[in-house]
């Protein structure tokens, strides 16, 4: 086990999202789009990664978190509109202001429903039950995750995103068998789980938890400046989890590590489903599109050292 955990560490961390009827893979250089089209043949697209991949900047500790985070997005939103166009034929695509104004406003929903509308519960608990700062916190984490839980069981329920769902566990399956060191065939990777450590629903789960201890070390504050800390402090948390997930991830031969991530794996349950063959040849197109795009790249750009 442990020379494994050893090798593993030094693999690439390659990551992914699920889009419409595809998968999207990334590396550190380049991303592959691999999308089943309504003709039932396999469309890819790549595109090399932001320069600042290649800098110095994304060593340090925190701060690489906010920047992959931040690039992800964006990233995301070219992929789920391209796979969007991959299906229904249109020629145009979200992007350029348009896409940003699209991006801006779901976060700004985001942050006001599971970040906000939490916050200001545990201020009414306070206030009308008469709990003290600490309990307060913990009620806004419960109601947090219980949003953040009950919106993804609800959209997951839905026939399209279902089907997503199915092709992000594709994604998981391909890439952990590639750190299994298997061949990429549909046969190979269908023996590997559906749950991985990177997962952005682990990242989520980690948030809320660490959002509790965080905001619990302010004490009793004004709504207004309650308000203000949890958006101040976002970021904060946001480096924080994405540490915890890296730092976890390279740690899983530790038996405190494999306890530590059980909740994130099975929260995992909610936005995975068992993929069918067919979404396994696409996501193993993804990957390897995405390989050849790394190697590209590297050998047209080297990494700073």
């Amino acid at each position: 086990m442990g020379s494994e955990s050893e090798s593993l560490k030094t693999l690439p961390s390659y990551g992914g999202q699920a889009v419409i009827e595809g998968v999207l893979m990334r590396g550190s250089q380049g991303a592959a789009i691999a999308m089943r089209a309504p003709n039932k043949e396999i469309v890819i697209k790549t595109e090399p990664l932001s320069g600042i991949y290649k800098s110095r900047i994304v060593k340090i500790p925190f701060l690489r978190g906010l920047i992959s985070l931040w690039d992800s997005l964006g990233l995301g939103m070219r992929a789920l509109t391209t796979s969007a166009n991959v299906q229904t034929g249109e020629d145009e695509k979200l992007e350029g202001p348009a896409m940003y104004l699209t991006l801006g406003l779901s976060l700004c929903f985001g942050v006001a429903i599971f970040l906000l509308a939490p916050a200001v519960v545990g201020q009414l608990g306070e206030r009308f039950l008469g709990i003290n700062a600490w309990w307060s916190n913990l009620l806004e984490g419960v109601i947090r995750l219980l949003l953040v839980i009950g919106y993804i069981w609800v959209i997951g329920r839905v026939p399209d995103i279902s089907r997503v769902f199915a092709y992000h566990g594709a994604e998981h399956r391909t890439i952990n068998a590639f750190e299994g060191g298997v061949e990429l065939t549909p046969d190979n990777v269908a023996r590997f789980p559906v749950e991985h450590t990177r997962c952005g629903t682990s990242f989520l789960l980690t948030l809320v938890i660490l959002s509790v201890l965080l905001f619990s070390l302010l004490g009793p504050l004004p709504l207004g400046w309650r308000l203000i800390s949890r958006i101040a402090l976002l970021p904060v948390l946001a480096g924080l989890s994405y540490e915890y997930i890296r730092w976890t991830a390279r740690h899983m031969d530790s038996v405190l590590v494999r306890s530590m991530v059980r909740p994130n794996l099975a929260l995992q349950r909610l936005t995975t489903r068992e993929p069918s063959p067919d979404m396994l040849e696409v996501s193993i197109a993804a990957f390897n599109a995405m390989m050849v795009s790394e190697k590209k790249q590297s050998e047209e750009t080297p990494l700073s050292p």
